[in-house]
């Protein structure tokens, strides 16, 4: 069971059910009250309402039974009235006899109008969550503190609504949202999609090849006469909507209902919708299945692409908005791109939101045959059909501890973002539905490379939603600062609220201030005594200056040794090398890397040539090589020019890409190499702390920082790419000990490089299905990657966005 069951027998004179509508003015200012009480016996039923502290009677009015019940219509002259953004709550006490019946009522109206949802009079754009019912070890039956964690995490992370994806919640869910504000879209426990792999399975070979899209306009049709369109199943999908609407409908947090998920279109949704319009006339009716809302009051899509919803916006009728009900999937590493789906939503305002897919994985704790936790998932129980790693798809993990995943999206949606700014006047714009600004303190600092300086409070003007402004901001001495550096704006809380405490961050912006010169690095020019080279073997060169000596295997046109102090710092490489593990997300472009063999695409080196260069006292050597895979004729065709000075080796790639196989992107495109165990440590200036990548990058803040090697790749429940670091201007890998340390930067690159750095090989990485899988392949070396450019990660595991391509 999922839920403890309770039997509740009353006196003969009850009150058996109540519903409450809140009905605000054409000026949205004053309201009426109205309850339509059901009882059963005879007696007169007091109402009272109550302000938030329990104890002012805002309203109060008696009435006699009649006909099996009673009708209040109370004005109340202007009301506070409840949003997700001031969830004010009143105190409604209905009494019959000794039976007292208690439920929080929120003013405020919902309704469709020209086109556009609106709240209290106010479009909305909801930056909302799909959430399942999920615990990791009671499955279903979530304790009350968990669910309340998870609701406290959307709210710390800008998310003001949910989903209740994809069956009526926890009754406890829904006090909560009241009482933390929280958009509810409240679904119907209806899906049935499964018909659909019946007839997709049956299409002519000829009709398989088509699109997905392609495929679901020629199956869904047919689906949906199984039940959908089935008249015998009317009464069992109205049943649906009555058991959602009887329960839930007093809850102001409730703003939407959602006859169902993926269960086709047909007769039974009209059915349910008239149902439903005849209770209830207060809230917008969604089903996403009714691809033209020929039925529903709104469009809604899952997993359209950018061209697709600005398609929409442009040929806007104004009758009915959209809203994307899935979107942005978050399976695994991802999702990217996030801010182009929220700018879109603010840019067009008959697009009004959309709600993650989703927020947790649904791994359940189990243990291996060697007694170690871990999360399984489908088929690690032995059963069949399953979905395999398809659950393993949410912004917070099995635990619903946030990844970066959910930073991203808490980025993309903060409600304070910048428009544009200088060290002197920055502009902001308010993207709150309903407040101002004025609960929030704003702080500055100026951060720079090894550089970080508080200044003082800025002044935050009256700003109202969806409008701009511009901050003064305070002078502050930059004496000593780098030559970049960033002006760091911090929007905190004020007071506690009872989702968090005063000086919790709920937006953050970083501006670029310019600066005269460059701190970029310049080639090596001559910095001491003339470095030495010999072949002390056939197949290898020591090149030897005064703090390092390298051996350089001419076979395989790289170096294999750099010794400094003494020591070995080098294991490995390195090597030019384009793969990475796959993410979930590479889904069209992973199969598209396979089926060119790029995974075993390797270096082969064609010649090596040496030189000493007497302008300079540096070493050069040169390796013409061809990066290909074992089959195929595509190449890159590369000269890797390697330049030994005293202190440092500059390493210079140049490739021409050729063949008729050749990948139409890349995964990455760098060097890899493997430093001795002792380098525990990384340091850097770039983004951090997390990881990032070209499109999941905003989340992560210009800075200093310092991790363990272990610490700096996330260890995804399902393994896969973690623990790039993009736009980063300089690296240090350090001992333990502190003796020894291995830096890295690019040339003539002032947005910087991508790096990482872990215990772990691709090949390790794609071979585990789990994390106890991948600790067992923990190499001793630290395997590093500097990369020129990275593939983005976009959303593409369930039919979604491309990612940023090399």
């Amino acid at each position: 069971m999922w839920c403890i069951p309770f039997l509740l027998i009353p006196h003969m004179n009850h009150i058996q059910d109540f519903y409450v509508e809140t009905q605000l003015d054409d000026n949205y200012t004053n309201a009426t009250l109205s309850v339509d009480v059901k009882a059963q016996g005879i007696g007169d039923v007091e109402l009272t309402l109550y302000n938030s502290d329990k104890q002012t009677v805002t309203v109060q009015q008696t009435a006699q039974i009649s006909s099996g019940g009673v009708v209040f219509s109370i004005p109340v002259e202007a009301p506070k009235l409840w949003t997700a953004e001031n969830p004010k709550l009143y105190h409604l006490v209905l009494k019959l006899g000794d039976q007292h019946v208690a439920h929080r009522v929120g003013f405020r109206k919902v309704e469709v109008k020209d086109g556009i949802i609106l709240i209290n009079g106010k479009r909305v754009v909801f930056r909302g969550a799909n959430r399942h019912e999920h615990h990791p070890t009671k499955g279903r039956a979530v304790p009350y503190e968990f669910l309340r964690q998870d609701l406290l995490l959307m709210k710390t992370h800008n998310i003001n609504a949910l989903r209740t994806s994809h069956q009526p919640n926890d009754p406890r869910l829904y006090e909560l949202a009241d009482e933390l504000g929280l958009w509810v879209m409240d679904e119907a426990d209806l899906e049935c999609h499964g018909f659909d792999t019946i007839h997709e399975r049956s299409l002519p070979e000829s009709e398989q090849a088509k699109t997905f899209e392609e495929k679901k306009a020629i199956t869904y049709g047919r689906a949906g006469k199984w039940l959908s369109d089935n008249p015998d199943w009317e009464e069992s999908y109205v049943d649906r909507a009555k058991q959602l609407i009887s329960r839930d409908k007093n809850h102001p947090s409730v703003i939407m209902w959602s006859l169902g998920n993926e269960a086709f279109y047909g007769r039974n949704f009209q059915a349910m919708y008239d149902w439903i319009k005849s209770v209830d006339k207060t809230r917008p009716v969604h089903y996403e299945g009714d691809f033209e809302a020929q039925t529903v009051d709104i469009f809604s899509m899952m997993y359209p692409t950018l061209d697709i919803m600005i398609d929409f916006a442009e040929k806007f009728d104004g009758k009915k908005p959209l809203v994307l009900c899935e979107f942005i999937h978050a399976m695994g590493q991802g999702p990217g791109n996030i801010k182009e789906y929220i700018d879109l939503f603010y840019k067009h305002p008959c697009l009004q939101g959309g709600w993650v897919w989703e927020w947790a994985n649904h791994g359940l704790l189990t243990k291996n045959e060697e007694g170690e936790d871990y999360y399984a998932y489908g088929g690690d129980f032995g059963e069949y059909p399953h979905d395999s790693n398809f659950v393993m798809d949410g912004v917070v993990d099995s635990q619903h501890r946030p990844g970066s995943g959910l930073l991203e999206y808490k980025k993309a949606i903060e409600p304070v973002q910048l428009v544009e700014g200088s060290i002197e006047s920055v502009k902001i714009i308010n993207r709150y539905d309903f407040n101002n600004l004025d609960h929030l303190k704003c702080t500055l600092k100026i951060i720079g490379n090894n550089f970080n300086k508080a200044g003082s409070d800025v002044e935050i003007p009256n700003i109202l939603p969806g409008q701009t402004a511009n901050l003064s901001i305070p002078k502050i001495e930059l004496a000593g600062a780098p030559t970049e550096a960033f002006l760091e704006l911090s929007f905190t809380l004020k007071a506690d609220t009872n989702w968090a405490k005063a000086g919790h961050e709920v937006a953050w912006l970083q501006v670029p201030i310019e600066s005269s010169e460059s701190e970029q690095p310049k080639q090596p020019t001559k910095d001491g005594s003339a470095v030495e080279v010999k072949k002390i073997s056939p197949t290898v060169l020591e090149i030897k200056g005064s703090e390092s000596t390298w051996n350089f295997d001419l076979v395989k046109g790289t170096f294999i040794s750099w010794i400094k102090n003494s020591e070995n710092v080098l294991q490995t490489g390195p090597n030019l090398t384009i793969s990475r593990a796959l993410t979930d997300n590479d889904n069209r472009d992973g199969k598209h890397w396979k089926a060119k063999e790029l995974p075993y695409a390797k270096p082969h080196t064609r010649s090596v040539t040496w030189e000493s260069d007497p302008s300079t006292g540096n070493v050069i050597v040169k390796s013409i090589q061809r990066v290909a895979p074992p089959v195929l004729e595509w190449s890159i065709d590369t000269t890797i020019t390697y330049t030994f000075t005293n202190t440092s080796v500059v390493i210079n790639v140049a490739g021409k890409p050729q063949g008729l196989n050749l990948p139409l992107t890349l995964p990455r495109l760098g060097l890899t190499l493997a430093l001795a165990p002792k380098f525990e440590t990384a340091s850097w200036f770039g983004r951090g702390p997390g990881e990032s990548y070209k499109d999941k990058k905003l989340s992560q803040r210009f800075g200093n920082y310092t991790a363990a090697i272990d610490d700096l790749s996330p260890m995804y429940e399902f393994p896969q790419e973690s623990g790039n670091h993009t736009e980063t201007r300089w690296v240090r890998f350090e001992s333990a000990d502190g003796n020894s340390s291995v830096s890295a930067r690019f040339l003539d690159l002032p947005d910087g490089f991508d790096f990482q750095a872990s215990h772990y090989d691709v090949v390790d990485v794609e071979s585990a299905k789990h994390p106890y899988e991948l600790r067992r392949r923990k190499r001793e070396e630290v395997i590093v990657r500097l990369d020129l450019d990275h593939h983005g990660l976009g959303s593409d595991s369930c039919v979604c966005i491309e990612a940023g391509a090399i």
